[in-house]
C-alpha cells in the first residue's frame, strides 16, 4: 500500500448519489490526478454509521448525521496521489458549500452544510483509519506506473 501521505479516503454521500452526481464527482476526482485504489458502492448499517462517526457522538448533529448517512447508498473509496489529503481537501472545498471556492465538489454538488455531497479525510492518520474501516489491504490496488 502507498506510503503515509499518499492516500486519502472519500465517501460520496446519499444525497449526491440520489441526485445522480456520482459520475460527475468521480470524473472530477480522476481529472485531479487521483488514482482510485479501492472503491465500493454500499449502504451503511446503523451500527457502521454510528461507529464511523463516533468522534461526533457528543455533537448535536450526530443523530441526524447517522440518519442521513444510512438513508441510501454511498460510494466509499481510497484515493492515491502525492499529498492526497491536502489536495483532496482543496478539491472538495469547505464543509459549508456557501463558503466553498467556485469549482470545488461541494460548491457544485452540495445541498447544504449537512448534505455536503462528499466526505474527505482531514489528516494522514485519519485517512488510514477511515480506509481501514471499509477496506481490507487485499481490496486495495496501488497504481503501477
Amino acid at each position: 500500500m502507498s506510503q503515509k501521505g499518499n492516500i486519502t479516503f472519500t465517501m460520496i454521500k446519499p444525497g449526491a448519489i440520489a441526485n445522480e452526481h456520482m459520475g460527475s464527482i468521480m470524473n472530477m476526482i480522476s481529472k485531479a490526478g487521483f488514482w482510485i485504489a479501492a472503491i465500493k458502492f454500499i449502504k451503511l448499517s446503523q451500527k457502521q454509521a454510528e461507529e464511523f462517526y463516533l468522534v461526533h457522538k457528543d455533537r448535536p448533529f450526530y443523530g441526524s448525521l447517522v440518519e442521513f448517512m444510512t438513508s441510501g447508498p454511498i460510494i466509499v473509496a481510497v484515493l492515491e496521489k502525492d499529498n492526497a489529503v491536502s489536495d483532496y481537501r482543496k478539491l472538495i472545498g469547505a464543509t459549508d458549500p456557501s463558503k466553498a471556492e467556485d469549482g470545488t465538489i461541494r460548491k457544485i454538488f452540495a445541498e447544504s452544510i449537512e448534505r455536503n455531497a462528499v466526505h474527505g479525510s482531514d489528516s494522514n492518520e485519519n485517512a488510514i483509519i477511515e480506509a481501514d474501516f471499509f477496506f481490507a489491504r487485499s481490496e486495495r490496488f496501488d497504481r503501477i506506473i
